[in-house]
């Protein structure tokens, strides 16, 4: 059942794998009475409502903007007083300016705030409005959010959010929970260890009762996180051992090392890519990807 549910969820993971036109199936889980998750196109979103009103966390892609406030609606009328970005990668915060000029309020890390910037200027909507360093805590909706940043993980500018009432942890892409190894941003200041030793925290942090939002894939708990960080340090030991082995890159991708492990990889995230970019982070050298 597992497997199966893995294999539903894939097409969720980016939209590089989606013609343009694509009719995109929006599908909302209540987690709590004022928490619920929505699966779209793109990363997860969790959707906070309330006698204060609503927030989101990330908001997928700009050309389903509409579509989402739509899904949000059914929850609670109105604008997001709030999104909270869990890093700058576009299928998790392409409706920033569509949201920010509707009336929200972008929260992201500051390396999420610089990279943003960088790519869409000074002064754009899509640049956070509030940005943190280490942490910081939304009061909202009779919740006490804690917004943590985790450097060096999947990007340099990593949020994870505990909901401590409702016992909730959305991960963004530290976890990807699709029978699949993650893709470690190594050009974007991720690292394989960072996700490992983020994961490895996140743990800590949580409980058995713990309810776990991915940022792509269906929600899971401890247990599920539990086998992603084993599965995690698997994949580094083996690929070590093909480093130490082959040494070149192109030696340890013709050895398909992380083959035994009979993962699942999308189109846009292959095995070759995985083994890459896994190479470039546990040798601490230079990427093309």
């Amino acid at each position: 059942m597992k497997r199966i549910l893995q294999t539903l969820f894939l097409p969720l993971i980016l939209s590089v794998t989606h013609p343009a036109n694509a009719t995109v199936e929006f599908k909302l889980r209540q987690l709590s009475p004022d928490l619920h998750v929505l699966y779209g196109q793109g990363g997860n979103i969790a959707i906070s409502v309330g006698e204060d009103g609503i927030y989101l966390v990330d908001d997928q892609f700009a050309k389903l903007s509409e579509e989402i406030r739509a899904q949000v609606s059914k929850l609670k009328p109105g604008v997001p007083e709030f999104v909270i970005n869990t890093h700058y990668h576009g299928d998790h915060t392409g409706g920033n300016e569509n949201f920010a000029k509707a009336g929200s309020h972008v929260i992201a890390h500051n390396n999420v705030y610089r990279r943003l910037k960088d790519k869409h200027g000074e002064g754009s909507k899509f640049l956070p409005v509030i940005s943190f360093g280490q942490d910081m805590t939304l009061h909202f909706n009779g919740e006490n959010a804690k917004i943590w940043h985790y450097e060096n993980a999947h990007t340099d500018g990593d949020a994870v959010i505990f909901y401590e009432r409702a016992n909730v942890v959305h991960t963004g892409d530290i976890f990807f929970n699709l029978n699949s190894l993650p893709y470690v941003d190594v050009n974007s200041g991720g690292s394989l260890d960072g996700v490992i030793a983020a994961v490895a925290d996140i743990l800590e942090h949580i409980d058995d009762n713990t309810t776990v939002i991915p940022g792509h894939g269906p929600v899971t708990n401890k247990s599920g996180l539990l086998e992603y960080k084993a599965l995690l340090e698997r994949a580094k030991g083996i690929m070590l051992v093909a480093i130490d082995k082959h040494q070149s890159l192109d030696a340890v991708i013709a050895a398909e090392p992380l083959a035994e492990l009979e993962l699942s990889y999308s189109d846009w995230l292959p095995q070759q890519r995985v083994t890459k970019l896994f190479y470039h982070s546990l040798t601490s050298s230079p990427s093309s990807d």
